[in-house]
């Protein structure tokens, strides 16, 4: 995973070395995603920056990536699983360059409409692609949007593009998330969704039994895809259900090299595995415990309030948002990832958007029936990329880490959302009976795990690593914003003005980095219980009382649901 910065509709009379040079100064602000190598393209009409960090064909495979002839230039962030898939389903010879797996996408560009190829890869990616000879871009980004990209136009009406906000907000005024799943053609100027998978309606899964031997099979070969790398890696393992069910089945694989079918073994074979949390925190006790049932090499690190509260301010800049769950659980991953740095470590496998497939939140208790339980899953699944996968990402990736989430693999994800909500609900015959959230899911990999960590409540990530962390971060904040200037937020910041002491004092560190109204704009509001929608909070009556993000706030529901 890497970082791509782009310009493109240069015109003559354009001062070639000088915006050479600001494209580099621009790109230097997302360095820290790819700090192994830097690649610079430039023509006539477009010009294209990729920060490198070298996890596939290490030795060769720098971008941009050119064609045979010079015509077409590729940057790309992200990795294409099943790119050796696709090459050998090429119908017209390409000859390819490097040995990374996203140059498959230079060939694909070749075959045609855009539409059709897209949506044939599985991947994590976010690029953009010139033709010089059309004087045509193509930029486009994964089904979920894993992988962040920001586009904008300057003063000059020059189209610009980058992985990260920081790069664009200094020169574009309408800096704006490009949405995932879609695709941006320059030849028609059309913005075009090509991922439009038929779960999205309920009417297309309802009665549809599920199937757990299946399920299990395609989360084993989602993980297995996912370890491709020719660098050391690791799994993150908070102890939860989601964290442990990806390192059990990474360490079933981890001795052999993917990248050649297992044929051979792997060149790091020994999985070691990560977590973190104040002393005494959920998370580490119960990592531990998994980690043992395992045989992971396993590194648990502890932080203090105190070490959390130094990085906040660097913690907002990189993920570049004020949303109040997202600053909570950034920060000890954030914390997380310079440990993994520091052991030499460029990737890891995370267990990022099973709750949102499954519906593991704890305010799913209160879902009235399964459709409106799965209507709320495409709700969480659209809502990805302004959450989790931006936490993970930009979180793991200020440190030069790639987070990868076998979760959601597109192949996994068609098993795991065709198939009727109701079988996702507490108490279902697919789950044992078991009142319990993802029951569905611990009923598939029975015998994987430890009882204790199969049937493990759902903690959010910002509640596992110690509830003295959120506690510590209210009355921070209760200390630094008065009720006087609270009660004038509106004014202040008319765009999704903070409800809280809390989210106003993010909301405040976030402005000295991004001041702008349109950078304010690329994060989403609304209210949420316990991580959800704003729609969901229609459940319950209690909810509309208790909104607040924490897991905490519903606290009792699994206790209840057991009952």
């Amino acid at each position: 995973m890497c970082s791509i910065f782009g310009i493109f509709g240069l015109q003559a009379g354009d001062d070639l070395p000088a915006l050479r040079r600001h494209a580099l100064e621009s790109s230097q602000r997302q360095r820290h995603r790819g700090p192994d190598w830097s690649g610079v393209y430039l023509d006539d009409g477009a010009l294209l920056v990729h920060e490198r960090l070298a996890i596939v064909d290490p030795a060769g495979g720098s971008q941009p990536l050119l064609s045979e002839d010079g015509e077409l230039a590729l940057a790309v962030n992200g990795e294409i699983y099943n790119h050796q898939q696709l090459k050998a389903e090429l119908i017209q010879p390409y000859a390819f360059q490097t040995g990374s797996d996203c140059e498959v996408i230079n060939a694909l560009y070749r075959e045609g409409d855009p539409t059709r190829w897209l949506e044939r890869l599985n991947g994590i990616f976010a690029f953009a692609l010139w033709d010089k000879a059309k004087a045509r871009v193509l930029i486009a980004r994964d089904p979920i949007g894993v992988v962040p990209l920001y586009w904008g136009h300057d003063a000059q009406g020059r189209l610009r593009v980058a992985s990260e906000l920081k790069a664009l907000v200094d020169t574009c005024a309408d800096a704006a998330q490009f949405p995932p799943g879609h695709f941006y053609d320059s030849a028609s100027d059309d913005l075009v969704r090509y991922y439009q998978p038929s779960w999205r309606d309920y009417d297309a899964v309802q009665g549809t039994p599920v199937d757990l031997a299946e399920l299990r099979v395609a989360f084993e070969r989602a993980v297995e895809r996912q370890l491709m790398s020719d660098v050391p890696y690791g799994v993150l393992l908070s102890g939860g259900l989601d964290s442990s069910l990806v390192a059990a089945v990474a360490a079933r694989y981890a001795r052999r090299r993917i990248e050649d079918g297992g044929e051979s073994e792997a060149w790091w074979p020994r999985l070691h595995s990560f977590a973190i949390g104040l002393k005494g925190s959920p998370d580490l006790a119960a990592a531990a415990i998994a980690a043992e049932a395992l045989g992971t090499v396993h590194h648990g690190f502890e932080y203090t309030f105190e070490e959390g509260l130094d990085v906040l301010p660097e913690v907002i800049r990189h993920i570049e948002t004020y949303d109040v769950t997202t600053i909570r659980a950034s920060t000890p991953m954030f914390l997380l990832a310079r440990r993994i740095k520091a052991m030499g470590v460029k990737m890891v496998l995370s267990g990022e958007g099973s709750d949102e497939i499954f519906g593991g939140y704890l305010y799913f208790h209160k879902a009235p029936d399964a459709r409106e339980f799965h209507a709320e899953l495409v709700r969480k699944l659209d809502a990805l990329s302004n959450y989790d996968c931006l936490r993970a990402n930009k979180s793991m990736m200020a440190w030069g880490v790639e987070p990868r989430v076998p979760f959601l693999d597109r192949e996994f994800l068609d098993v795991a959302m065709r198939f009727d909500a109701v079988h996702k609900m507490v108490g279902s015959d697919a789950s044992g009976g078991r009142r319990v959230e993802k029951g569905v899911l611990r009923a598939a990999f029975e015998g994987y795990l430890p009882e204790s960590i199969l049937w493990r409540q759902k903690e959010q990530f910002s509640d596992g690593v110690g509830y003295g962390w959120i506690d510590g971060l209210k009355a921070h904040a209760e200390a630094q914003v008065s009720e006087r200037v609270l009660a004038a937020a509106d004014k202040r910041f008319p765009h999704n003005p903070p409800q809280t002491k809390e989210a106003y004092y993010y909301r405040h560190v976030f402005e000295q980095y991004f001041p702008s109204h349109a950078a304010a704009e690329t994060v989403p509001g609304g209210k949420s219980i316990a991580c959800s929608s704003p729609a969901a909070i229609a459940w319950d009556a209690s909810f509309a009382n208790a909104a607040d993000p924490s897991g905490r706030a519903i606290a009792g529901v699994h206790e209840s649901a057991l009952a």
